[in-house]
C-alpha cells in the first residue's frame, strides 16, 4: 500500500448544509461550495485533501477530495465511507476502466479513464499500446498522482507515463501546468492504431493528450460514405478523418490545419497506409480558406469541420455560438450537391439541442437543406457519468445536403 493511504478516522470530516444533501445522496460526483458549511477548519483544510462528507444530520455521504477555493468543493470518489482510498483502490478503479475497453476494442488504443464516468474524478488517461498519457486535472488526483503511478504499473506495466498537466483547468484548482515523462523518454511521434489504420501523435506536445479518439466512431461512418469521393477536412489535425477517408477508397483526400506538425504527422499516416498519392495538406487558417474555396465556387463530395472549441467558458457563448454558424455556413458552401457534410464541436457549454440549432441556421443562411445521417456523440471509452450529462461534450451531425 502506498503511504498516502488515509484510513476514515485520520480524515477530516464535511459537513453539507441543511437539505442540500440532496444531490449527492442521490448520485451526483461533485458538492459545490455554496453547499458546504464552509467553516474556518473547512477552509483552512488543504487543497485536494480526503475528506468524509456528512449531511447537517451526520449521516455518511461517502468519500470525497476537497478543494475549498473553487466552485466544485468536493469530488465524491467513493460512496462507502470505509473505503480506504490509497493504491489498492484506484488499481481496481483502472482494472474496471481497462476490462470494459478490452470489451470494446480489439487493440490497446483507447480512452482508459474518462474522468467522473470511471470513477477517478479529475483524471484522464489515454493508452497507446505500452505508453499511457495522463491528465491529472484537480488538487485532489494531484495529492493522489504516487498512488496513481503505482496503480498504473499493477493495472498496464506501460514502459512510459507521460503527464500532461498543462491544462487551464488546472488553473481554477491552484495547480501548477507541467509536462513531464515518466519511464522510457519518447525520442519522437508515437503510433496510433484505429479502426485498422495507423496514425501518429506527439503525446510531449500539441492538443490534449496528442490524439482525440472521442471521433472515432464518426470518423469511421463518414470514410464509409467517401469511396470515390473527393474530401475535404478542415481543422484536420493529425489527419484521422482525412486518411480514413483515404483508406476507405476516397478518390483525394485534402486535409486544411492551421498546425504544420499536424499536417507532417496526417501526411506520414497516409505513407504509412499506403494512400499519400491520394493525400494532401494544406496549411493555413481555415476561415480564410473557406472563404477563398467558395468565392471559387470550389467544392468537395464530403465536407469534414471539427474545430477546436469555440466556446470554453459560458462567457464566450454568444461569440461561439455565431463563430460555429459561420462556419458550418461556409463548410455547408463547399459541399457539392448531394454530398456529405460532416459538422462538429467539442465545446461542453454548447449543448446538443444548441448544435443542431446551430447548425440548421447555417444550412439556411445558404439555402440549403438535405437530411440528418447520424446525431452521434463520443466514442463509448468517453463514457457520460449519468448525473453529468453535460459532460457529453462533443457533438457531431453527418448530413446528405440537397
Amino acid at each position: 500500500m502506498t503511504a498516502l493511504a488515509e484510513t476514515v478516522p485520520d480524515i477530516p470530516e464535511i459537513r453539507l448544509q441543511a437539505g442540500r444533501h440532496k444531490r449527492a445522496r442521490q448520485g451526483h460526483p461533485w458538492v459545490y461550495s455554496n453547499e458546504v458549511e464552509m467553516d474556518a477548519a473547512a477552509k483552512s483544510l488543504p487543497p485536494g485533501g480526503l475528506v468524509r462528507l456528512v449531511d447537517a444530520s451526520g449521516n455518511a455521504l461517502g468519500i470525497a477530495t476537497f478543494n475549498p477555493h473553487p466552485l466544485i468543493s468536493a469530488r465524491i470518489l467513493s460512496r462507502d465511507p470505509a473505503d480506504e482510498i490509497d493504491a489498492g483502490f484506484l488499481t481496481r478503479r483502472l482494472a474496471a476502466a481497462r476490462d470494459i475497453r478490452e470489451a470494446l476494442y480489439g487493440v490497446p488504443f483507447y480512452r482508459l479513464v474518462h474522468a467522473e464516468a470511471d470513477g477517478l474524478p479529475g483524471l484522464i488517461v489515454d493508452r497507446f499500446g505500452d505508453i499511457c498519457v495522463v491528465q491529472v486535472n484537480t488538487a485532489g488526483m494531484e495529492l493522489l498522482t504516487p498512488a496513481l503511478t503505482e496503480a498504473l504499473h499493477t493495472v498496464l506495466s506501460p514502459k512510459t507515463i507521460v503527464f500532461r498537466n498543462d491544462s487551464a483547468v488546472r488553473r481554477l484548482e491552484g495547480l501548477p501546468q507541467e509536462t513531464r515523462i515518466e519511464g522510457t523518454p519518447l525520442d519522437g511521434p508515437i503510433e496510433v492504431l484505429e479502426n485498422g489504420a495507423v496514425f501518429y501523435a506527439d503525446p510531449r506536445e500539441g492538443q490534449k493528450t496528442g490524439w482525440f479518439y472521442d471521433q472515432r466512431d464518426n470518423r469511421a461512418f463518414s470514410a464509409a460514405l467517401s469511396k470515390g469521393k473527393r474530401v475535404a477536412d478542415f481543422y484536420s489535425f493529425s489527419g484521422g478523418f482525412g486518411v480514413a477517408a483515404a483508406m476507405a477508397g476516397a478518390q483525394e483526400v485534402h486535409a486544411f490545419d492551421r498546425s504544420q506538425a499536424a499536417l507532417d504527422l496526417a501526411a506520414r499516416a497516409a505513407e504509412t497506409n499506403g494512400v499519400g498519392d491520394r493525400f494532401t495538406t494544406t496549411k493555413g487558417d481555415v476561415f480564410p480558406l473557406l472563404h477563398r474555396a467558395t468565392d471559387a465556387g470550389e467544392t468537395w463530395d464530403v465536407v469534414v469541420a471539427d474545430p477546436p472549441a469555440f466556446v470554453k467558458s459560458k462567457k464566450d457563448y454568444q461569440a461561439g455560438i455565431r463563430g460555429y454558424r459561420k462556419l458550418f455556413r461556409l463548410a455547408a458552401q463547399a459541399v457539392a450537391p448531394g454530398g456529405i457534410f460532416v459538422a462538429a464541436s467539442c465545446s461542453h457549454h454548447v449543448d446538443m439541442p444548441s448544435f443542431g440549432d446551430v447548425v440548421r441556421r447555417a444550412l439556411a443562411d445558404t439555402g440549403r437543406t438535405g437530411r440528418i445521417l447520424r446525431s452521434a456523440g463520443a466514442a463509448p471509452d468517453h463514457p457520460v457519468h449519468p448525473f453529468l450529462p453535460e459532460t457529453g461534450y462533443l457533438k457531431a451531425q453527418v448530413l446528405q445536403l440537397d
